[in-house]
């Protein structure tokens, strides 16, 4: 060392690294392969070589690797020839692996992935695999799913079963359907993501089946399981899935719907171990709980004929088609996907008459149809589903009579029937359905009374009995079943209770902020949503509202979740299982 720099000393040290160095010497390989500088062994297929370098080559995949590092032939050869690959799909896979860039598109993307399975380029693979999920559409996936098995693509197989179950009522119709196995449709059918009315998955198994039934009619007893019965409308239950031919030669399949008839129309859901595997069975995940509210008058108190669904997602209310008439308290009911509307009163030209029409909304159809007229006509009158029947309760007749009647609507056979009338006749109850029970808690007498009373009817015996009971004073006020509680929300009252059906107790709610009545309430997700009504302001005066809240049972809690599009009472609420995203509406 300089006696001048003796003095220098130095501690710590400095690490350098080029960052583009890789990205240079692969840049200059590549030149070095054009100019064929230092090439060692020529890739052939065809006529046509491409000239490499063996180092390169196999440090980009375990195929060369293996190939010219472990004493095989080709490590020896000058000239190596590869069988089934084109020469342009070879050049493209060489050109990949000295720059890192591939073009995909729809001519060569199925020899791109044979050739990158072959050779092992994962990534290529990866790559054919997202232009493929770009293409994907309801006629072309589920052959996509069988190339991704052929692959071991699994981004790609997961993808296009995704397209198919979402899409399935357009796949249902496709001629790749037909060519599934056993195996594949049963996975289809069974599955939770699959969208498609319960109608349509039967209609599909019916199909394949009839493409081969020679060798498939020996499974139609394992697809049948995968139709969730319990969630098909009964007309179509007993006219086409009952009568297939299919279904009539197979035993277990006529056990099954045996015992599904036994249970539609004993109205006693009892367990059996013969129905208990496909009866009892949740909604496919795709159905979804819609919340429409129907009907009622707006803020300047004239009738509406609107139908309007709330879209969870967009927090929008979306118009449906107005219904036939203007109807004043008509009432409705949601029954196997459909929203039905029955009776009120029809105003025209300052004349009134009361209406016993009832028409029915489909909303895969996206319209009304008339059904088949009630007893009796009738507003103010109450309605409520039940397995496959609507009840209507009570109301005004024809001729002004507060009425006590109990009328039932088969759905199977399209028939109206006079049950047991109420022992007492009452206007603006709350009603709910629980453990093949109807109650009918309080409303108001001929008096404009209100009475404090509860009326049970017992629908398989057909028969009422009464509670006296000091709790219930409601007017007006909508019921909603949760678990075993049925929660009586308002009704000229803060006051919200629930009845324990099990110990026939009432157990107090978190209150309303205000004295609400003629307001709609439904169940979603075990929640209490409430929508509009009237309510009594500091100064007893009788405003209307828009409001839109819902009561969390679990917390005993009130939030509110917005405002309807205007202010509306004496409408009904409802909930509407449909497999429909909103959009598409």
């Amino acid at each position: 060392m300089d006696e001048d720099n003796q003095d220098v000393v130095l501690h710590d040290c400095f690490h350098f690294k080029e960052t583009d160095l890789s990205y240079q010497l692969l840049k200059q390989l590549n030149t070095l392969r054009q100019e064929e500088v230092l090439t060692d062994v020529i890739l052939c297929a065809g006529d046509k070589e491409v000239p490499c370098h063996r180092n390169v080559l196999a440090s980009s995949s375990p195929y060369f690797r293996a190939m010219f590092c472990n004493n095989f032939k080709e490590s020896f050869l000058t000239r190596v020839h590869l069988l089934g690959i084109h020469v342009d799909i070879l050049t493209q896979i060489v050109d990949y692996v000295y720059t890192g860039e591939i073009t995909i598109d729809s001519a060569n993307v199925f020899s791109l992935m044979e050739a990158a399975g072959i050779y092992q380029y994962p990534k290529v693979l990866e790559a054919c695999s997202a232009y493929l999920q770009g293409q994907l559409a309801a006629e072309n996936c589920l052959g996509m799913v069988r190339l991704a098995k052929i692959f071991n693509c699994q981004s790609l197989e997961k993808r296009a079963k995704a397209v198919a179950l979402q899409h399935f009522e357009e796949v249902a119709f496709s001629e790749d359907l037909k060519e599934l196995s056993f195996t594949e449709l049963a996975e289809y059918l069974g599955d939770d993501e699959l969208c498609a009315e319960e109608e349509q998955v039967f209609d599909t198994l019916a199909t394949w089946i009839n493409h081969d039934p020679k060798t498939r009619q020996k499974h139609v007893h394992e697809l049948l399981e995968k139709v969730r019965l319990q969630y098909v409308h009964p007309t179509y239950l007993f006219h086409f899935i009952v009568n297939n031919p299919f279904v009539q030669s197979s035993p277990v399949c006529k056990s099954i719907l045996e015992s599904v008839s036994r249970l539609l129309f004993s109205l006693s859901p009892a367990k059996g171990p013969d129905i208990t595997p496909t009866w009892y069975v949740p909604r496919r995940y795709t159905s979804q709980e819609f919340l429409v509210i129907v009907g009622g008058r707006k803020s300047n108190q004239q009738t509406t004929r609107e139908a309007l669904l709330y879209d969870w997602r967009t927090q929008q209310w979306l118009a449906l088609p107005k219904f036939p008439q203007h109807l004043y308290k008509a009432s409705s009911v949601c029954l196997h996907n459909n929203i039905y509307i029955l009776g009120g009163l029809i105003i025209d030209n300052k004349k009134s008459v009361v209406s016993a029409s009832v028409y029915s909304f489909s909303l895969k159809m996206n319209q009304w149809k008339s059904e088949v007229d009630m007893l009796l006509p009738c507003y103010s009158h109450q309605t409520i589903a039940h397995m496959n029947y609507i009840f209507c309760l009570g109301g005004v007749g024809p001729n002004q009579e507060i009425l006590n009647t109990l009328h039932r609507y088969d759905s199977v056979f399209s028939i109206w029937e006079s049950m047991a009338p109420m022992p007492v006749a009452v206007l603006h109850p709350a009603i709910a359905a629980k453990n093949q029970r109807l109650y009918v808690f309080g409303g108001e007498d001929i008096m404009q009374n209100a009475v404090r009373l509860i009326q049970v009817y017992n629908i398989p015996r057909n028969m009422w009995f009464r509670m006296e009971t000091r709790m219930v004073k409601n007017i007006c006020a909508p019921a909603a079943v949760i678990g075993d509680r049925i929660i009586i929300v308002g009704g000229y009252t803060r006051r919200v209770i629930a009845f324990d059906t099990k110990s026939s107790q009432f157990v107090k709610c978190a209150d309303m902020q205000e004295r609400k009545m003629h307001h709609g309430a439904t169940v979603i997700n075990n929640k209490v949503y409430v929508t509009g009504g009237r309510y009594v302001t500091s100064g007893n005066n009788i405003e209307d509202s828009d409001s839109f809240d819902c009561y969390d049972p679990e917390t005993d809690s009130w939030m509110s979740k917005g405002r309807l599009p205007h202010k509306l009472f004496d409408h009904d609420c409802l909930t509407l299982h449909s497999i429909y995203n909103s959009p598409t509406l």
